[in-house]
């Protein structure tokens, strides 16, 4: 989710994946503890992180090998986890350790029987210092699989400070006062929303949030699991709402016709880029890192953020993302991969990346000063904050097919509504009929 855990600059297409594996596989090779209880041990991980992602996660494998003497291997997975994974356990080539981006495909690993389930260590410490939700979405069928390492937090909207102290415009504090000061902004010069539109996956992060508000946590969740058809006119109404942004160019910088040309990095890029073309862009907390890290931007001083402001007589939404670590019981040294987990279930791996920015820890044990700068810290404290009232990006729940697959499905029907926002009923139908498809009901 894309998809957001800063999953959300993932390299695309299986193409690229091979000849990642191929050509750049490499460790967090710090070098080993000489002598240690994994000396003379590989593990391999895969997963969707890529540039700075990637680069921050080897430190926390690095700091791994130098604790346990393992020596450790990332290979980038491309944006298909679940067909990498099953061509390399169909090759008898399985990673010990996958970083799994969604719900759904998290399910589908332990209904195939790949997974391994979580050793009681590393249960306890996990059950100790995160939200009890985090161990729902970590579990299937009453077997806890899945640790979640690394969250996001997907109801924040960023700004540039100076495009609102130019329009006279304050933080809003709802849905109504969000359109508004977007029209206000675009009169002062400077169109309000980056749209990401190239990339479904932001445009269902812009349904879950408008939904959850609306609709409120009991129907999400139903709608998640599909125990609600998207025909409801729950659905209709949020479509309806959404609307308002997809159908208004002074809402939606260049249009739909833009939008559906600019990719996540190119939004970042269209507020916080050299040249400005919008003053907001709703997305994750890693938007912060992105401007920072590519565009010299300072968070907290020159790339604001406020809370996705609550629709109607709805509450704000907290809506989270993030990455579970899971061990595949075929590889060759599991029970290393098992011992990494061990490892990651810890305050002190999730310090290394905490430190390094463009990251968040569900886990409520990490020091506050471990984050690299206030904004993070805030951020931070707001999704360990919401305890069980978080809830997990819905289309990260859902079936690959459905929600999460480049040009199909729920990312490309919505793209279909951004270009035409005329008939949510319409569309409330079609993403029906993709949903029962691909859950089989």
């Amino acid at each position: 989710m894309r998809r957001p855990s800063l999953t959300t600059l993932r390299a695309a297409g299986a193409l690229t994946a091979a000849l990642a594996l191929a050509l750049t596989a490499c460790g967090g090779d710090g070098d080993p503890k000489s002598g240690g209880e994994l000396a003379g041990t590989t593990v391999t991980v895969a997963g969707v992180w890529t540039g700075g992602e990637q680069k921050n996660f080897k430190k926390v494998l690095d700091a791994f090998s130098a604790k346990t003497g393992a020596k450790t291997v990332f290979v980038p997975s491309g944006d298909n986890v679940s067909t990498f994974v099953g061509s390399k356990i169909e090759g008898g080539n399985a990673p010990e350790v996958v970083l799994v981006p969604q719900v759904g495909v998290l399910r589908q690993f332990a209904e195939a029987g790949w997974l391994t389930p979580l050793s009681e260590k590393t249960a306890a410490t996990a059950t100790g210092n995160l939200a009890p939700v985090w161990k729902e979405y970590g579990t299937v069928d009453g077997a806890y699989y899945g640790l979640y390492f690394k969250a996001a937090h997907k109801s924040t909207v960023w700004y540039a400070p100076d495009a609102l102290e130019q329009a006279g415009v304050a933080e809003p504090k709802s849905w109504d006062e969000l359109l508004a000061s977007g029209r206000t902004l675009a009169d002062s010069g400077r169109p309000a929303f980056a749209v990401a539109g190239e990339d479904g996956w932001t445009l269902t992060d812009w349904f879950e949030n408008v939904y959850l508000s609306q609709a409120g946590p009991e129907k999400y969740d139903l709608l998640a699991r599909h125990e609600l058809k998207w025909t409801d006119p729950s659905v209709v109404t949020a479509l309806t709402t959404l609307a308002e942004v997809f159908k208004d160019e002074r809402l939606v910088a260049g249009g739909a016709a833009e939008a559906l040309r600019t990719d996540f990095p190119g939004s970042v890029e269209k507020v916080f880029g050299p040249e400005p073309k919008a003053a907001l862009v709703y997305e994750g907390d890693f938007v912060g890192g992105v401007a920072r890290d590519e565009f010299g931007r300072k968070p907290g001083e020159d790339a604001k953020f406020f809370p996705f402001p609550p629709v109607g007589s709805g509450k704000a939404p907290v809506v989270s993302g993030g990455d579970a670590a899971v061990v595949l019981k075929d590889a060759k040294n599991a029970d290393a991969g098992m011992r990494l987990l061990e490892f990651l279930a810890t305050p002190e791996a999730a310090e290394v990346w905490a430190g390094a920015g463009g990251f968040l820890s569900p886990n409520k044990d990490v020091k506050p000063e471990a984050y690299a700068d206030d904004t993070a810290r805030a951020t931070a404290a707001s999704l360990v904050a919401a305890g069980d009232t978080v809830r997990f990006d819905m289309s990260d729940q859902a079936p690959a097919a459905f929600g999460g697959t480049k040009g199909a499905g729920e990312w490309k029907l919505l793209q279909d509504f951004l270009r035409d926002p005329s008939d949510p009923k319409r569309t409330a139908a079609a993403l029906e009929a993709a949903a029962a498809k691909a859950y089989g009901n």
